[in-house]
């Protein structure tokens, strides 16, 4: 097989529409070692565990009977949900991993693979495209959990369940899009990583998560126009049949995610490279 032949120039070759036809079509060319490196990163996530894939819903399953607990014991007052608590908290944590796994999920990848990108020259669009079947596989299971819960408390069959799938990769697609331009950030200083899973901790608690937005008050504004809020508020209503009253909102912000998508994938490939030959030298 005949090998590719780079040339690099000192004159200034950047151009915007070559490098995501060039990233598109490594994308393509690679879905092969993309599935290979999903499947062999699923297999040693679960391989050497006790509890293995159970691991998948543990953490937002915990934090949803938290609130239970504290809802249902009195020790907090909650607004209306519309729907069974158990539900609302459950759907709202599971929901918010998926985001929070999907934003995590290019910078995780890009560092597990630092060793093979020194080494080895091959697609780096596979890493983030195996970092999304990985993402899909660990939702499938998530919403699994979540359709279960949905007809243990009542709530039953509904045709916008069918939708959900749909709404959920939209989600997908929003946290990617955000991953896309930490990664390289990440890579070079271990300090953003770890403001990322802090500033999401904090965004969490403003965010409709685990209790509805109030019916006055500033944290009515600031949850109103978060952008995280329509992503839980429509994903949950498609699950639980509800009206989803940020609809238009929601598709505003997935229309607005898909060029931030193709952008982050420019820089993501502009990037990476330097990193990579930075952290070699």
């Amino acid at each position: 097989m005949a090998l590719e032949t780079r040339i690099y120039q000192k004159e200034n070759q950047l151009r915007i529409g070559k490098l995501l036809k060039d990233s598109l079509q490594d994308i393509y060319t690679s879905r092969f070692l993309s599935r290979q490196l999903a499947v062999r990163d699923i297999s040693a996530q679960y391989r050497q565990s006790y509890l293995g894939i159970l691991w998948a819903f543990i953490m937002p399953l915990t934090t949803a009977v938290m609130w239970i607990f504290l809802n249902s014991s009195g020790t907090i007052r909650l607004s209306a949900t519309g729907v069974p608590y158990p539900v609302y908290a459950f759907s709202g944590t599971l929901i918010w991993s998926i985001i929070t796994e999907s934003i995590n999920a290019p910078l995780s990848n890009t560092n597990a693979a630092k060793g093979l990108l020194t080494k080895l020259n091959f697609p780096k669009e596979a890493l983030i495209i195996s970092g999304i079947y990985k993402l899909l596989f660990n939702s499938a299971i998530k919403v699994l959990l979540l359709v279960v819960f949905v007809f243990v408390f009542g709530i039953g069959f509904h045709w916008s369940l069918l939708l959900f799938p749909f709404v959920l990769l939209g989600a997908l697609v929003i946290g990617t899009a955000l991953g896309l331009f930490i990664t390289p950030l990440g890579m070079l200083y271990k300090d953003v990583g770890k403001l990322i899973r802090f500033g999401l901790t904090f965004l969490m608690y403003v965010t409709p998560v685990v209790y509805a937005i109030p019916k006055t008050g500033l944290m009515k504004t600031v949850m109103t126009y978060n952008p995280m809020t329509p992503i839980i508020l429509t994903t949950r209503d498609f699950v639980t049949g509800q009206n989803p009253e940020h609809l238009s909102y929601f598709l505003i912000v997935v229309g607005c995610s898909i060029p931030l998508f193709v952008i982050g994938l420019v820089f993501y490939r502009l990037s990476i490279p330097i990193i990579v030959e930075r952290s070699s030298a």
